[in-house]
């Protein structure tokens, strides 16, 4: 009898643990409908036709080298998660749809996540003035630093006091 339930009962913690192991992907950023942004056509196009066919960029360029161009970025990534893991992105891809001054497209560029690069960040602190108090310091340092003429009577009305304004 114990048998014949040990190895059913087995069986599905075999298969609950392994399909706890399964990868989940998530899908982030622009998602094509219809047309895609490599659809874009140089020359022909026009931030109109762009902005009907496949809705509202994910960025807008604000920092372009000239000021006669305007781009606009439409970004996907695919992230896959597995189990506690940190998530690691699959697959990225980064249209660049860049407009003259007149709106018309006048350069479209595809970037993938082979085209990335890693920042690094600065870890630097602002320093702060005065000087460092450890954990003890702020427990006991007002001890003895209680002033005695605002304990009972003194005047109501300070900052800090019991009345507030008009508080006589």
């Amino acid at each position: 009898m114990k048998r014949s339930i040990i190895r059913p009962v087995s069986v599905i913690a075999i298969v609950a643990l392994l399909s706890a192991c399964n990868p989940t992907l998530r899908n982030h950023g622009y998602i094509a409908t219809a047309e895609k942004p490599q659809a874009v056509e140089v020359g022909s196009d026009t931030k109109a036709s762009v902005l009907s066919r496949l809705g509202n960029p994910s960025v807008q360029g604000t920092f372009d080298e000239s000021l006669e161009t305007d781009t606009w970025y439409y970004m996907a990534a695919t992230r896959q998660r597995f189990a506690y893991l940190r998530p690691v992105i699959e697959e990225r891809s980064i249209t660049a749809i860049s407009f003259n001054e007149d709106g018309q497209v006048v350069k479209v560029a595809e970037y993938g996540i082979e085209d990335g690069q890693y920042v690094n960040f600065v870890d630097r602190k602002t320093p702060t003035r005065g000087r460092e108090v450890s954990i003890l310091e702020q427990i006991f340092g007002t001890l003895g630093r209680l002033p005695t003429d605002r304990i009972g009577g003194g005047n109501q009305n300070t900052p800090g006091g019991a009345g507030g304004p008009g508080g006589r």
